[in-house]
Order: C-alpha cells, then sequence, then structure tokens
C-alpha cells in the first residue's frame, strides 16, 4: 500500500472515531495493521476479553513471527490458564493447556510440563515461582506492564505505537477543499451552492444534484464540521487521536488552555498536564526508562537497519521476557506501575499512642529515618516522635525569634495574642533541615542534627496574615522554600539565607496549599486557593499558566504519588462535599474520581498516598483506602475508634506505618507486619542519633535528589555559605560531633560513668555464624560475591569460574525465606544439573583472571567473566543465554547503567572503558584515562556520572550524558605506604549517590562526587596486614572491612571510626596451619547488620550480631577522651586516634 493510501487509513480512522464508530475503529486498526491502539488494547486485558485480544494482536503480529511476539501470546495465554485454575475451573484450565499453551512446548518442553504440574495442585500458589500471585486484578496488572514493554521492544510494532498529529476534522477539511476547487472550476460558478452528495463531483448546472441557494464565499467551507462539545477533546496524548500540540514548551501545552466558563466536571478546552502530546515523550521519563526484550532480533520486513551481528540481544529492567523463562516473571515485587501489593500489606494494627498534648494539625516522617515523626499542634508545638523506643526527642513551642525584626502589624499581633496554630510542618528532602508555617505571617526553618539537638536556621515573615502551606522545590539545582498564605500570593525562598526568589500573584483567594513538582526538565508549582481555583507557575514571574476549577470548587491539596507520574488531589467545598481524584495531565480532565468520602465532612479532608498503589484519607471518623487503579472504596479502619471526623493522616515513606490524629489530642501509630518487625527490632535498642546525624550533616552530606520526580542533583545546601559542622567536627563553642549526640538514657549519671570500648568478638558464642553447605568438591577461592537483590539468596563466583548459588526457603523459622545466619540454605541447582560456568579464555588461567560479574534488577539473570568471553546466564535454568565480547582485551568489571538495563560499562584489562548496548550488540564509545586495568565502576543517577577505579590506584569521573572525562584524581598513599604496582581499588556510592567509597589495600577513603574531594580517610596498622575487600552497608552507615589476617573491622560511615573487630576465630574453626581469610564482602540488600564473605578456601560465611545486641557495637562518644574534639575534612583517621585497642584502628 502507497505511503498515501496508508495516510488516508489514518484520515478515516480519526472521522471515525469522532463520529463514535468506536467497534469500527478497532476492526480498522486491527485490519490494516497500521496503528496499534495501546489504550484499548490495556482497557481488554484489564477486562479479561482474552479472545478480542488475541483477534486485535493478529493484525498485527502471529505467535511464531519472533521470540517478542510470542512471549506476548505465552504470558496472555499463561494468565488465562492461571485465571482458570483460580476459578477451579479444571476442565477450563486443560482446554486452555491443549489448545493454546501446546503450541509452546516444542520451544520450551520444561516450562510446558510445569505448567502442567499446577494441574495437580489444589492451589497453584504452593508452586514457589507463584506463591506471590495475587487477585485477578493485580495480576492482570503486572502482566500489563510487561506485555507494554515487549510490544514497544517488538520490531514488528515499529511506527505503529504513535498516532500522526492530525488537526481537527481533517478528512472533511479536505473534502472542503476539493469542492471549493470543484466550485472555481465550474463554467458558470453561482452563489450559494447546494452540496447535496459527495457521489458525484460538484457543478452549478442546474440539472446538477449539487445546485446553487444562499451566496457563501468560496474560500469558505462548503460542508460544515461537527460541532464538538464543551470540554476536552475525547482522546488526548494517550489515546490514538492527539489534539494540535501547543507552541509552548510540550511539558506545559497542555496547560495553556483558556480557562473554564463552567464549573466542574466541564473542563477548559485544552489538556491538562505536563506530559508533551506523544506516547514516545512518555517513553523517556527518567524513572521508567524504555528497555527491551532479551531475546533474539529477527530480522523483518519492517526492520529499518541490518542488525551487526545474528545473536544480538537485550536486557529489559525489570521483567525478563525470554520464553524460556520459567513461570510468570513479576510477582515477587513492583511492575511498570503496578505491584503486587494487596490490601493485607497496609498499615491496620494499632501499635502505639502517642500523648501530643494538643490537637495535632501537620504530622511529616523523616525521609531517611523512618521512624522519626514530625509533629504540629494547634498551639504551636513542634515535637520529633522516636517511635522505636516512643520518646520525644525534641519539644519547641511557638515562639518568634526575632520580634525586633518583625513587621509592626504583626508585632501587634503578637502583643495581643502571643500565640500560633501550625498549618504545615514538613522535612526537607534529606532530612536535613523542617519546615514549620504558622497561622501567624510567620516560617520557621529548622535544621536536624539528630537526637534532642534542633537548631534555629531561618525565620521568615512570609505573609500577610497566615501561612497556609510550606514544600521545599529544588529548581536550578538550589534548595527553595515554597510558601502560601491568606495575602493570596505563592513565594519562594532561598533555604540558605531566606533572600525572596519569586513572588507570584494571581488568585482572587487566599492560597490553601503549594504543590511544586518537577517534570520533562521542568520545574513548576500548583497552587491551590479556598474559592476552587487551581493555577500553575514556572519560575519565571511570568504569571499563571492555568486558571481551573477543583472539583466541586473545593478547598483542595494536591499530590503526586511516590514515583512522580500520577497526580492526585482531595479537597471539601463551603458545603462540606468532599473529592478525591487522579487527573490525567495530558487531557486536562479528571481521570476518575473515588467513591466513598461523605456529602458533609466536617473540616478539610486530609488524604495521603504510599507504594504507589494506594490512597488513604480521614473522613468520617475512619481511614478510608481505595486502590490507585479502582474508584469503588477498598477498605475503611476505625483504629480501634477515638478518631476525628477528619483526622490528619501521614504515611512514612516505605508505606509500613502510619500516623492518624486521635480525638484525645494524641497520635495513633499503625502498622502492617514489616512495620511492627521494624518497631520491634527498634524498641530494645537505644536510640542512636548518630543514624540520623549521618543523614542530617550539612555539609557533607549534600540534599539527594528532590522527592520522586527530581533526578538531578545539586549542590548541598550549605556551599554558598561560612562552613558548617563537618561529618567529624562542628565549628564554634559547641565541639561536639554531630554524629556523637548521647543517647538519651534516663540515667545520666550512670552513662557518664561508663566508658567507651571498642566491640571484639572473638569466640562464635559472641555472633552468628553460619557456613554455608556447599557438596562440590571444588575448594577454589571465592573471587566475587553478591546477595540477590531480594535478599532471598547468594550468588559466588569461585576462582574456577564456576558460579554458585545458595537460596533461603519459606519455613517456621524463616518466614520471609530471606538470608540469614539462623537457617541452613540449599545449595541450588536445576533439575538439568548443570553448573553456571563462564567461558575461559585457552590463553589465560582461570585461577590468574580478573573475574567479573553484575546481576540484573529482578535477580533473573547474571552477566559474568571470568577472563573469557562474557556470558549471560538465566539464574532460574542457568542456561547460557549468549556470550559475547571474546578477549583480548578481558572484561574486569561490569556495571550495568541505573536507568537502562540495556547499557553495560565494561572495566577492561586495557584500561579502557566500554559503554556497550546489549540489545544493538553495539559499543557506543570507549573511555581512556586510566594507565592500567579496571577494578571497579561505580554509577550515580543522581549526579549522571560514572566513576571508575583502576589498578593504577586512580579514581575517574566520567558524565553519563556525553561520556566526556569531568576530573580524576590518584589516591594519596598514606604515609610510610607503598602500594604494589597493581592493586584492585573499590568504588561504590553511598545511597545519597553523592558520598563516595573508596577501598584500597592501604586504606579506606570517602570522597564527594563528581569534584572528588577527600573527605576522609581511614588507615589501619600494617600489622592487621592488607585491606582485601570492604563495602557499605545496605543503609550506608556502616562499612565492613576484610583484613588479610582473616579478620572484620565495622566502621561508622560518617566518621569512620571503629565500632567493632570481628576475629577469624569468631567464624572459623582453629588451625593454625591454615591462612584463611576472606577475599570478598557483601552486604545484604535490606538487613543493615547482615554480611557475608568469600574465603580463600571456598568457603562462604553469612554473619550478623546475636539478636540480644541487634547491631555491631557501639560508636566511640568523643567526651571520654576517645578522640580529638574536631577534625577537619580530608584528615586521615590513623590507628589510636579512636579508641583503636592493640593494632586496629
Amino acid at each position: 500500500m502507497s505511503s498515501l493510501s496508508r495516510e488516508l487509513v489514518f484520515l478515516i480512522l480519526q472521522f471515525l472515531d469522532e463520529e463514535k464508530f468506536k467497534e469500527t475503529v478497532h476492526r480498522l486498526e486491527q485490519e490494516s495493521g497500521f496503528f496499534f491502539n495501546i489504550r484499548y488494547f490495556e482497557e481488554m486485558v484489564t477486562n479479561g476479553e482474552w479472545d478480542e485480544v488475541e483477534k486485535y494482536l493478529s493484525g498485527f503480529t502471529k505467535v511464531d513471527d519472533n521470540r517478542y511476539s510470542m512471549k506476548i501470546f505465552f504470558e496472555i495465554r499463561k494468565q488465562k490458564y492461571l485465571e482458570a485454575l483460580d476459578k477451579k475451573d479444571r476442565a477450563k484450565a486443560v482446554e486452555i493447556l491443549v489448545k493454546d499453551l501446546k503450541v509452546f512446548s516444542a520451544f520450551n518442553e520444561d516450562l510446558f510440563k510445569e505448567i502442567t504440574q499446577l494441574l495437580t495442585l489444589e492451589n497453584f500458589r504452593d508452586n514457589e515461582q507463584l506463591s506471590k500471585y495475587g487477585d485477578t486484578k493485580s495480576a492482570r496488572g503486572i502482566m500489563l506492564g510487561e506485555l507494554k514493554k515487549l510490544i514497544e521492544a517488538n520490531p514488528l510494532f515499529r511506527d505503529k505505537l504513535n498516532f500522526p498529529t492530525l488537526k481537527n476534522s481533517r478528512l472533511r477539511t479536505l473534502i472542503n477543499q476539493s469542492l471549493n476547487w470543484q466550485h472555481q472550476l465550474c463554467k458558470n460558478p453561482k452563489p450559494n451552492p447546494d452540496i447535496k452528495t459527495l457521489f458525484v463531483d460538484h457543478s452549478c448546472g442546474q440539472s446538477q444534484p449539487n445546485g446553487a441557494r444562499a451566496p457563501s464565499p468560496v474560500n469558505n467551507p462548503l460542508m460544515g464540521s461537527v460541532p464538538k462539545p464543551a470540554g476536552f477533546p475525547p482522546l488526548g496524548a494517550h489515546g490514538p487521536f492527539q489534539p494540535t500540540p501547543a507552541t509552548l514548551p510540550t511539558s506545559l501545552a497542555g496547560w495553556m488552555a483558556n480557562p473554564s466558563p463552567v464549573p466542574h466536571p466541564s473542563a477548559s478546552a485544552g489538556p491538562l498536564g505536563f506530559n508533551p502530546p506523544n506516547n514516545s515523550a512518555l517513553l523517556k521519563r527518567p524513572r521508567t526508562p524504555p528497555t527491551n526484550n532479551p531475546a533474539v532480533d529477527y530480522q523483518t520486513a519492517d526492520s529499518e537497519h541490518v542488525l551487526k551481528r545474528t545473536r544480538t540481544f537485550g536486557i529489559s529492567e525489570e521483567v525478563n521476557h525470554l520464553p524460556v523463562n520459567i513461570l510468570p516473571v513479576g510477582y515477587s515485587g513492583q511492575s511498570h506501575g503496578q505491584s503486587s501489593y494487596s490490601s493485607d500489606d497496609l498499615p491496620k494494627a494499632v501499635v502505639m499512642t502517642l500523648n501530643q498534648g494538643s490537637v495535632v494539625k501537620s504530622m511529616d516522617f523523616h525521609p531517611v529515618q523512618q521512624i522519626l515523626l514530625l509533629v504540629g499542634t494547634s498551639t504551636g508545638e513542634v515535637m520529633i516522635w522516636e517511635l522505636g523506643s516512643r520518646e520525644k526527642l525534641a519539644h519547641k513551642n511557638f515562639k518568634v525569634w526575632d520580634l525586633g525584626a518583625c513587621s509592626m502589624p504583626l508585632q501587634a499581633a503578637l502583643s495581643s495574642d502571643y500565640t500560633a496554630s501550625i498549618n504545615r510542618v514538613t522535612w526537607s528532602p534529606d532530612g536535613t533541615l523542617f519546615g514549620v508555617a504558622y497561622s501567624k505571617h510567620v516560617v520557621q526553618i529548622y535544621s536536624y542534627h539528630g537526637g534532642d539537638d534542633l537548631r534555629n536556621h531561618l525565620e521568615i515573615e512570609a505573609h500577610v496574615g497566615s501561612v497556609n502551606d510550606l514544600a521545599f522545590s529544588y529548581p536550578n539545582k538550589q534548595l527553595c522554600i515554597v510558601t502560601c498564605g491568606e495575602d493570596r500570593s505563592i513565594k519562594v525562598w532561598d533555604a540558605v539565607t531566606g533572600t525572596k526568589q519569586y513572588t507570584f500573584e494571581g488568585h482572587e483567594a487566599p492560597v490553601y496549599s503549594v504543590c511544586p513538582h518537577f517534570k520533562e526538565n521542568i520545574q513548576f508549582i500548583f497552587s491551590t486557593a479556598t474559592d476552587g481555583k487551581i493555577k500553575a507557575w514556572l519560575y519565571d514571574n511570568m504569571g499563571s499558566r492555568v486558571d481551573y476549577d477543583a472539583p466541586g470548587h473545593s478547598s483542595t491539596t494536591m499530590a503526586y504519588n511516590a514515583d512522580g507520574t500520577r497526580l492526585f488531589s482531595c479537597g471539601t467545598n463551603k458545603e462540606g462535599e468532599s473529592y478525591i481524584v487522579e487527573w490525567n495531565e495530558s487531557e486536562g480532565a479528571v481521570k476518575r474520581t473515588y467513591n466513598g468520602l461523605g456529602k458533609r465532612s466536617v473540616g478539610v479532608v486530609q488524604f495521603d498516598t504510599t507504594k504507589n498503589r494506594f490512597l488513604a484519607a480521614g473522613d468520617e471518623f475512619l481511614i478510608k483506602f481505595w486502590d490507585m487503579d479502582s474508584v469503588n472504596l477498598l477498605t475503611t479502619i476505625d483504629a480501634e475508634g477515638g478518631l476525628p471526623a477528619s483526622p490528619c493522616i501521614r504515611f512514612n515513606k516505605e508505606g509500613i506505618l502510619l500516623a492518624v490524629s486521635t480525638n484525645e489530642n494524641g497520635i495513633k501509630i499503625l502498622a502492617n507486619p514489616d512495620g511492627i518487625r521494624l518497631l520491634r527490632t527498634m524498641e530494645n535498642r537505644s536510640f542512636d542519633p548518630s543514624r540520623v546525624a549521618s543523614a542530617s550533616v550539612v555539609k557533607t552530606s549534600p540534599m539527594s535528589t528532590f522527592g520522586a520526580a527530581n533526578p538531578s542533583a545539586g549542590p548541598s545546601i550549605m556551599d554558598r555559605v561560612p562552613p558548617m559542622p563537618s561529618m567529624v567536627a562542628m565549628n564554634g563553642g559547641d565541639n561536639r560531633s554531630l554524629v556523637d549526640v548521647k543517647p538519651r538514657i534516663v540515667d545520666e549519671s550512670m552513662d557518664k560513668s561508663r566508658i567507651w570500648k571498642l566491640t571484639e568478638i572473638t569466640e562464635p558464642a559472641q555472633c552468628r555464624s553460619l557456613r554455608l553447605p556447599d557438596t562440590t568438591s571444588s575448594a577454589m577461592r571465592v573471587s566475587r560475591l553478591i546477595y540477590t537483590n531480594s535478599g532471598l539468596a547468594i550468588l559466588a563466583l569461585a576462582a574456577n569460574a564456576v558460579h554458585k548459588l545458595w537460596k533461603w526457603q519459606r519455613n517456621d523459622r524463616n518466614s520471609s525465606g530471606k538470608a540469614t545466619a539462623n537457617v541452613v540454605p540449599q545449595l541450588w541447582q536445576p533439575t538439568s544439573g548443570i553448573l553456571m560456568t563462564n567461558v575461559i579464555s585457552d590463553a589465560t588461567n582461570p585461577e590468574e583472571a580478573v573475574p567479573c560479574f553484575a546481576l540484573s534488577k529482578n535477580d533473573s539473570y547474571v552477566m559474568s567473566a571470568s577472563g573469557g568471553k562474557i556470558s549471560l546466564f538465566n539464574m532460574m535454568t542457568f542456561k547460557t543465554m549468549t556470550t559475547f565480547m571474546p578477549p583480548p582485551p578481558a572484561a574486569t568489571f561490569l556495571a550495568f547503567h541505573p536507568q537502562d538495563n540495556n547499557i553495560i560499562a565494561i572495566g577492561m584489562e586495557d584500561s579502557s572503558i566500554q559503554i556497550y548496548n546489549v540489545r544493538i550488540d553495539e559499543v557506543k564509545t570507549k573511555l581512556k584515562g586510566h594507565n592500567k586495568r579496571i577494578t571497579g565502576l561505580a554509577f550515580s543517577n543522581i549526579l549522571n556520572v560514572l566513576v571508575s577505579s583502576g589498578a593504577d590506584s586512580q579514581l575517574c569521573v566520567w558524565s553519563t550524558e556525553g561520556w566526556e572525562k569531568q576530573t580524576s584524581k590518584h589516591l594519596q598513599i598514606p604515609a610510610g605506604r607503598v602500594a604494589a604496582p597493581i592493586v584492585d581499588t573499590r568504588v561504590q556510592f553511598h545511597n545519597d549517590q553523592t558520598h563516595l567509597l573508596a577501598v584500597h589495600e592501604t586504606q579506606i577513603a570517602i570522597y564527594e562526587a563528581p569534584k572528588l574531594e577527600r573527605l576522609k580517610q581511614w588507615v589501619p596498622q600494617e600489622t592487621s596486614g592488607l585491606i582485601t575487600h570492604a563495602t557499605y552497608s545496605c543503609d550506608s552507615q556502616s562499612i565492613y572491612v576484610g583484613f588479610e589476617d582473616g579478620s572484620v573491622c565495622i566502621l561508622t560511615a560518617s566518621t569512620l571510626r571503629l565500632r567493632c573487630r570481628i576475629s577469624s576465630t569468631a567464624y572459623l574453626p582453629s588451625n593454625p596451619n591454615s591462612r584463611v581469610y576472606p577475599l570478598v564482602i557483601a552486604a545484604h540488600p535490606t538487613e543493615a547488620n547482615q554480611f557475608a564473605l568469600g574465603l580463600t578456601d571456598g568457603g562462604v560465611i553469612v554473619l550478623e550480631p546475636q539478636e540480644s545486641e541487634g547491631k555491631w557495637g557501639t560508636s566511640p562518644p568523643l567526651e571520654n577522651g576517645a578522640g580529638p574534639s574536631s577534625m577537619t575534612p580530608g584528615a586521615t583517621i590513623s590507628c589510636g586516634e579512636f579508641g583503636g585497642l592493640g593494632k586496629y584502628c
């Protein structure tokens, strides 16, 4: 079919859609195969219309076209089969197995057999692979996310997922133009042509059916278009028929419409939102990067280029799309916006009640230390609660810090009534600061340094009258404070100096709330007023971009979900009618209105979101929950009674705790099973403020990314002011270290009498250790070691190029199934009995090769090399999926790009780094800056850099945008030490993605990226032997360091101070003739005090502290003389300085 004929089909599709011939539209889409309507496909899958789904797909692909297509059909039929089993319809299940799934047995007989065996189970969830299969709805949602990725990756769907941008009624316009042209060609053109048919050409002759009537200018359309209803077009950027793109920036295009003259639900005539009006742009969001199928690409007629090699493949970020994968992948966690969470994951159990003393107005959990709760009350009190101990750590009453600097109206107001209520409390993104908005003019910003160490940072007289809301934002990589108030304005303030940056005016009523956000490289602010108006502002003083009505003209709060992709609002109008809705940003309309809120709410209903899946609101003396994807109420709880009519609610970051205000001026804390475990873990321990302070240090712990939707990083909030306290010292009169604020213990006199001692673990009884079982005859040293991302298994690579995988099983002793020293795991092998063995180079002895591996985020595959080709293994079957990049040079380190698993950084033996796209089997670029082989690679997705380390003891920083080299620095070898000519130097980013751990045989060092400023260096005594390996704990609060003499030292990461030393005698049997020591250390991904050692004798040891202790030692306080009172960044910490007894620091 010619290009013009193809375009005609699109015009017909647009016409049919405008005329509401929905079934015909989709029939033509299928029969022409020109446009795959992903929205229609989603609807059918969600509704389980499986026959229609396959019929629609058949217009674009067949089962055996390629592996992408095969996987698409397999997932659909597998889901249909599982649903039949779930309904106990065995006959239907057998029919699906024979008719639909049998075809796949030719490609993977083992998989088909395992699927068949599900018939023998009373509940197919008894199969380990399906144990986390939820209900039908959630399962379909998970599958849909996988299907969409497969479709996007399938070359047969190339250029078929986006509908061309057309002006409205384009076909009618062309017909009008044709009739005008015909009229101009008439021999005797008459005015007022009367067009009665399109079946014949127009002529003005008397005998012609198209005669003449009233006058009409020839250049006007002769055929009127169908009038359009008020409001938005029925289909927008997510659908096939898109509006004409706005001429303004695409992220704001939807907001540039005219104001709506009618109340909700009718809306303005343009799309509401910050999404660009095309699907392809939606696929470019950095948080959900486009990924492709790890399958062989087949050359088809639709291919735009000839592939360079026949065995190319791609790797998906979260879902393994290979047909050989065993049973469904994805039920173990979130998948592309859907998740396997059920209502059972909601925090419903009341675990404690805190007596606040006055009415709670606002709450916020600390973004890092999730058992810290910040509370503001009606009497102006600010409190920080530590939920593990149920202790009030800090308390501030309302007080203006500098009354003389206040305006006369404020001074007058305070002279008559020196009280103020709190409207909002909120933490900054990294928890170093928090803001308080008062009902009288003022905003106060505190800096928090752990424990009860709360310091005045800024006081701003922000508005005339009440300050109704406050939020932190990050425009231009600069932390700012956004406020709004009774004076109908929104203002933006520098978070360091308090200088006013912007004032936004335009509301005609008091501004009720603000919602800063970042999307598509544009920073903006939503604001809502008490008259129900919504506006949006850029940081440019150019006025509002939006004038829009909130549902019911309500006082509304707007909020994005955790990953910043979905926008919600909740509000109550003057009549007491409440609305909670999700917005379709692309179409500028309410996407869904959730049912269940009361008709006569008392006060404004407050709401919150969690886990990218649930909404919660306080209403009618209850907490009400919704699934984000369903308008119907999911469940309600009364929290054992005692709630006000419209309680204040707040989730912690992980959604495992929920705080709710009570009638009696208290707060109830609700928890799910994970939250209960967290609190039980913490309640028997003294609160360690250093854990908070390490996240709260201002200079040397720069801000993490603002919110979930701001991937860019900015400078520390204190980078532009005089030096503030560093991680190990404070300037000024207070010489206490920030991270050493003393735990709050009731008996202070007893605490002062205690002398700190280094925790020495020398006996097996002093810790929990487990040597993992190994029935193989191999005793080759463990060269590489890693926990799976789920924490359920440990993978080791031995010097003989063989991998070993240990899996923990769920049982009565280990209900979570996670790795633990309490339960012996199984050395796992597939039924085939094969081993995962790397390709070995003929020219290299495997024991002399430099091994390396990297694990996919969903634990489905591992990429590995031992001096030969790089191999890609399926972690389920142990089968080699492919091999590539034969030496020389050999790969020596592997790292996946954090935002695209198709991009891999490969450190090479020849000192280069190759940036490799596995999907198209192409080296994008080679980075050269080292002199010896690459020994470490680490990405920061906040700074958008790659840091490399080499055997030349050099660190290099590379931009991941253009791959240019930004800086480099050689490690400073301690005085008196001589580094070997070739040394494994490793690098690892802290969780803040800014601080960098560098591990060298002579030292541990902390650098600040991207400039590589060295902050601290820790040097052990030579008698301990060389450092063999080190790693951060999963929470980045500790560093585990291994030595050649077999010992392990545990440092507090924020200070590089030793707090615990584990001797080899604590985990190895006594044998003076054997020299066994750890070569590698791996930290558990979720248990901060668990780590594993890979030993020179081939053994793997899991270590945990005694349950009664709960952690590895305590940091030494400075008050008892254990160390110096101050230290500047970059200083070296050597033996003896911090209470080191004996040969260790």
